[in-house]
């Protein structure tokens, strides 16, 4: 897989209806391109953008919180259990050369700061607007073409 764009997607475990679609599509869009997904791998946001690359044929990966992989959601293709808790949002988005934010709540704040920490370049869709440090898109097509744009592919 030398040369594949993981693209992290983050946000909230929580997501439902319109955001959850956002996610989906980003997802699908990725997959369309021949990224791969990188998420937390269980609900609302990452499970979105795991099921939209999966629909697509692409392929998905979870950094999960815990130790129990049966916790992850089912459109993974893989997934890592950690151990690490919360602390795990460090290795999801150094697992992606580009970081797309859709909505969020504090802990996609984390993932947001950590990713630019890094060095990561961050897309934000429905979410943290911190001005000059992300990217702001409007829509799921705009953020990835954005993300990609982002690191040159």
């Amino acid at each position: 897989m030398r040369g594949t764009t993981y693209v992290a997607v983050v946000g909230s475990g929580t997501a439902t209806g319109d955001l959850y679609e956002q996610a989906r599509e980003v997802g699908r869009l990725v997959a369309q391109r021949g990224g791969v997904i990188v998420c937390g791998g269980l609900s609302g946001v990452m499970e979105a953008a795991a099921r939209g690359a999966c629909e697509t044929g692409g392929t998905s990966i979870g950094i999960l919180p815990d130790e129990d992989r049966r916790r992850q959601n089912e459109y993974l293709a893989y997934s890592v259990a950690t151990g690490a808790g919360q602390a795990r949002n460090l290795a999801v988005v150094c697992s992606g050369d580009v970081v797309i934010a859709v909505g969020g709540e504090y802990g996609t704040l984390s993932e947001i700061g950590l990713a630019r920490k890094v060095g990561r370049p961050v897309v934000v869709l429905e979410g943290w607007d911190l001005g000059e440090h992300v990217s702001v898109a409007s829509s799921p097509q705009e953020a990835v073409d954005a993300a990609f744009g982002l690191i040159g592919e």
